[in-house]
Parts: C-alpha cells; sequence; structure tokens
C-alpha cells in the first residue's frame, strides 16, 4: 500500500487530469475508476444529483468483469433514486456526511438507513465493506455520491475501508466535484447548440446526438482495443470523440427551414444543399485551437462519406465548398473519398448515426425495429459501411441497446 505522502501525491497529479477531461461521461467513468485504484476497491458506482434524485450513472465491478470475455463491458440500468436519509447514497447526498461500512450485512440498529441486497441476489456478488462520501464543489453544494465497494488487501482478501484513508479520499473527492462541474458546464453549453440546431431541426435533439455519440465512443473501443492503441490514447480520444460526435450535424443550423422542416423526401435540387451541413459544420471549426476542434471538423465533414465511395461531399476545400485542385471528376464534381481514406472517427459516427437515424420516427418514415436495422447495415457492410466497424458495432450490440435506454425519446 502507499504512504500518505504517496497517495497525496497521487491525489494530486488526478485532480490535474481530470480538469483536462472535457465530457462529463468519461470524466464520470475515470473518477470512479482512479478512486477505486487508490484504495483498491474492487467495484464500485458514481451517482450525479438531478434535482431532488440522485441518478445512477456508473458502475464498475472486477470481479463480474472477469467474468465476461475480453472487450466486453459490464451493463447496467440506469435508475434514479430519492435524496433521503433511506438509502446509504441518499443519506449521504442528503446530509453530505460520508459514510465507512465494514459489512453492508451487519449494519448496527437504530441507522435511518439500510442496504438493499437485491442486486446481490440477482447478480451472485457479495457486497461486503462500503465507503460512500459526497461529490462537494468549492461551495460546498453536493453534486453527487461516489460508493466504493469491497476493499482489497494484497493478498485479495475483502476488507473494511482504512479509517485514514478517508480524508484522502474526501480530497479527490472535492476535486473530482470541481472537474464534474466544469464538465457539466461543457456539456451545456455543446446541448445548448444542438438546442438551436433543434429549433431548424426537431430530429436533432439531445437524446439523438447524446445516444450517436454514446455509439460512437462504444464503437471506437472496440475498435482501439484490437488495434492495440495505448490506454491513454484509447481515453483521450474517448473524451473528444463524444464531444466532436454530439456535434457531427451542427452545420444544419446554415440550411434553410424550406428544407429542414419539409414534410417528405427532398427532391435533388434539396438534397445538394442539404448535403452542404457537412461543409458548414466543418467550418465552424476550421480555426483549430484544439484536437477537439480538429477531430470536430473531421466528423462533420465526413460522416456521410461511404465506403464504396458513393458519398459525400468527397475530397473539398472547408473554407470554400469548392473541389480541391487534382481532386476534380470530368463533370466538375470532387472526387469521392472512399476506404480508409475516410477517417477512422469519420467511419465510426457514420454507422452510429445511421443506426440512430433508422431506429427514430421521421416524417419521411416509420421507426424501424432492431432486426430491420442489424439486416440493413450488414446488407451495406462493404458498401456504405467499413465491414470492419459493422462487425464490431454488431459484437457490442448488449452495450448498443443499454445506451438506447439510457437516452430514450422524450
Amino acid at each position: 500500500m502507499p504512504s500518505e505522502k504517496q497517495m497525496l501525491n497521487m491525489i494530486m497529479r488526478l485532480g490535474v487530469e481530470l480538469t483536462e477531461v472535457k465530457d462529463v461521461d468519461v470524466l464520470l467513468e475515470r473518477i470512479l475508476r482512479e478512486a477505486r485504484q487508490l484504495v483498491t476497491a474492487d467495484a464500485g458506482s458514481i451517482y450525479i444529483k438531478e434535482k431532488d434524485t440522485l441518478k445512477f450513472s456508473y458502475t464498475q465491478n472486477d470481479t463480474q468483469q472477469k467474468k465476461l470475455s475480453p472487450g466486453r463491458k459490464l451493463i447496467y440500468s440506469t435508475f434514479s433514486i430519492p435524496i433521503n436519509n433511506q438509502t446509504i447514497s441518499g443519506y449521504v447526498a442528503n446530509t453530505g456526511e460520508s459514510v465507512n461500512i465494514p459489512d453492508a450485512y451487519k449494519l448496527r440498529s437504530g441507522l435511518p438507513y439500510s442496504f438493499s441486497k437485491s442486486y446481490d441476489d440477482l447478480s451472485g456478488y457479495r457486497t461486503q465493506s462500503m465507503l460512500t462520501f459526497p461529490l462537494k464543489t468549492n461551495r460546498g453544494d453536493t453534486i453527487g455520491v461516489l460508493q466504493l465497494i469491497n476493499a482489497k488487501d494484497s493478498k485479495g482478501r475483502v476488507v473494511p475501508f482504512s479509517k485514514k484513508d478517508e480524508p484522502l479520499i474526501l480530497h479527490f473527492a472535492n476535486m473530482a466535484a470541481v472537474a464534474i462541474e466544469r464538465a457539466q458546464m461543457t456539456r451545456a453549453m455543446i446541448l445548448r447548440t444542438i438546442k438551436m440546431a433543434e429549433l431548424r431541426d426537431p430530429m436533432e435533439t439531445g437524446a439523438h446526438v447524446n445516444r450517436v455519440a454514446s455509439y460512437a465512443v462504444a464503437i471506437y473501443e472496440v475498435w482501439a482495443g484490437k488495434q492495440g492503441v495505448p490506454e491513454v490514447v484509447i481515453d483521450k480520444n474517448r473524451d473528444i470523440l463524444r464531444m466532436a460526435a454530439m456535434l457531427h450535424d451542427v452545420g444544419k443550423v446554415a440550411i434553410s427551414d424550406s428544407i429542414l422542416k419539409k414534410p417528405g423526401r427532398l427532391d435533388d435540387t434539396e438534397r445538394d444543399v442539404m448535403k452542404q451541413h457537412t461543409i458548414l459544420g466543418a467550418r465552424l471549426f476550421s480555426e483549430k485551437y484544439s484536437e477537439f476542434d480538429e477531430m470536430a471538423a473531421v466528423v462533420a465533414l465526413t460522416h456521410h462519406e461511404k465506403w464504396d465511395g458513393t458519398g459525400y461531399p468527397g475530397h473539398v476545400n472547408v473554407s470554400d465548398g469548392q473541389v480541391l485542385p487534382g481532386y476534380e471528376m470530368s463533370d466538375g464534381t470532387a472526387r469521392p473519398i472512399k476506404g480508409e481514406e475516410i477517417p477512422i472517427f469519420g467511419r465510426i459516427v457514420a454507422l452510429a448515426d445511421v443506426y440512430d437515424a433508422l431506429g427514430s420516427h421521421r416524417a419521411y418514415k416509420e421507426r424501424w425495429d432492431e432486426t430491420q436495422i442489424l439486416e440493413e447495415l450488414k446488407a451495406c457492410s462493404g458498401t456504405f459501411f467499413d465491414p470492419e466497424i459493422v462487425e464490431l458495432f454488431l459484437s457490442c450490440m448488449d452495450t448498443i441497446r443499454s445506451i438506447g435506454e439510457r437516452y430514450p425519446n422524450h
């Protein structure tokens, strides 16, 4: 076990690293993982406050994870619990006090909260030691709860969480809360941009972009793992990909209402105008101040390119929409981008976007069921979509379905 000084140095370093994570979902997973590693916890969950409830946002469990095949992730259902003293996490959120329980099955009488063993009964897992503490901002506001489960000693035995670690973990929690608040502000700004697009295009909703972004990250994780991409690179790319994917259609804000809101299919002229949203979206990020700007531009520009070269816009100059020199076809149009010329993030978002669009109601079509959608994706493998991306997508359908449940249409 590291010394107190080593723990403090680790926490200070993590505090700096957490401020560099911009996407709130990626950040929550990172916070939970790092907190568990600090105290060698087998499992844990993180809850975020939403009005008078706690939303169960992420969970991790090494014991359960080891039962899965490589590359698979734990699937869990999102739910909310009231902020009151009846549950352990509710009590912590309500009072702002941390709770350290040596054995959840042996709570002393007289406590206002109780432990529900329903998850243990369902999964066959045995919860024993629990350390639950509030995520407080610098203003003292509780924005969530972090719960660590089953501390382990050097021999892998479950032991109580050490009392002497509590002040250090609370210090980490306070830094994590500040990072979460900052990431929530970034998410809010992105969603405001999406709402602006939604005023123009009713189909461009917060739920849609959250699903597409989450699907894209899930596919990328599987792809990157197969490619042997280092974990630190995966973490960085997950962060910026999720935000970039949310803004894949932001260029639609510049398209006429007569086209965006047309209650039916577009004619050829209207379709050509609509295709400009890829260039217009990329143009918003043409001044590349960060890696996010670079990826957002790539995703906006290439998420309608197709594996066989029949997509759009092809090799064009983002600044003016003109064909790049040397890439002009005989009819004056831009030479298509195809195959591995299409950036990997564009290929991934292309599939994620089509999957969600087919499963959503549109003015010109009804919602397809999952069987129809998957058959269509398989049929378009090697033409519209990168065959490898289709294969990887199909391999993580349990994760994809859970994402759909997490962000339902309202």
